[in-house]
């Protein structure tokens, strides 16, 4: 008998992916874990049904969320991720020779257990030297923090349960407060394409834009996320993500990438008209 995963991204819509094999499940005390071995997508990771990674296309994701900031400001040396669990932004970001601490704020230790074991790929640079792994709640970790960090990236879960509130006015005012005074924050913003993604999307960005000086949306396509269609926000005390952009610098590491090149940076940044519309609905 066949098994199959479905996750719904709307009432009427659902993605279904063939499951060959159920590796893990489990209930913590915040969500409940699965990971599936699948046959297209490799090794599945889901929390309450929904999917954070497979393996066939994390890269896109993880590789959008660090390298973007990490080629614009040139003076990133300290960095706070909140959520990724799983250990993909944490790879990418210990791939920088300049990079001399990160911290990594995740409320589910069983996330971080089950990945370590099945997901190894990401999670295998979880013991770097320069890693610290905080099992605590992100919204009061970062209200002690003021002037800490160059870079904030929150990759969280979407905006609904227990990730509600790192998408709050109060919880972007704490992450200005704890970068320094050029630091940069990234953020996953969801899907804009259904309804009510996209509202979470706009209530998102209309938050962090009364908050941080400079604020943008740029784009990817994940084939595994809602629409295939996500969004990730930008927000800077002083670097803009285009006009700073040091493609010469970031080119020269050699860093091999699969997905994010200093070309797409800067495309990942043109919106299409309806996603314009949208942004300055609530910009104005």
């Amino acid at each position: 008998m066949e098994m199959w995963f479905s996750e719904f991204h709307t009432p009427d819509v659902k993605l279904s992916i063939r499951v060959s094999k159920h590796l893990y499940s489990k209930q913590s005390d915040y969500q409940h874990i699965d990971i599936f071995e699948t046959p297209e997508f490799g090794r599945v990771l889901t929390l309450d049904g929904n999917v954070m990674l497979t393996e066939r296309d994390e890269f896109i994701y993880d590789e959008m969320i660090t390298h973007v900031p990490m080629a614009v400001h040139p003076g990133i040396h300290d960095i706070l991720v909140i959520g990724a669990g799983d250990g993909g932004v944490v790879r990418e970001l210990t791939r920088y020779d300049r990079v001399t601490r990160i911290d990594l704020v995740e409320m589910d230790p069983q996330v971080v257990d089950a990945c370590r074991t099945y997901l190894p790929s990401n999670a295998c640079r979880m013991d770097d030297r320069r890693v610290h792994i905080y099992v605590e709640n992100a919204l009061k970790f970062i209200r002690r923090c003021e002037g800490s960090y160059d870079l904030i990236i929150v990759d969280s879960t979407d905006p609904f349960g227990p990730s509600e509130g790192l998408f709050t006015r109060e919880f972007y005012g704490s992450c200005y407060n704890a970068l320094r005074s050029d630091g940069i924050m990234v953020n996953q913003q969801g899907s804009p394409f259904y309804t009510e993604d996209a509202r979470a999307m706009q209530r998102s960005h209309k938050r962090i834009v009364s908050t941080f000086p400079i604020s943008r949306v740029y784009q990817a396509h994940i084939p595994t996320y809602a629409a295939g269609y996500w969004l990730f926000g930008f927000a800077s005390k002083k670097y803009h993500p285009i006009d700073d952009l040091d493609s010469k610098a970031w080119n020269d590491l050699n860093l091999h990438t699969r997905y994010y090149t200093t070309r797409l940076h800067k495309g990942a940044f043109c919106l299409p008209a309806f996603l314009e519309e949208m942004l300055q609905e609530v910009e104005d």
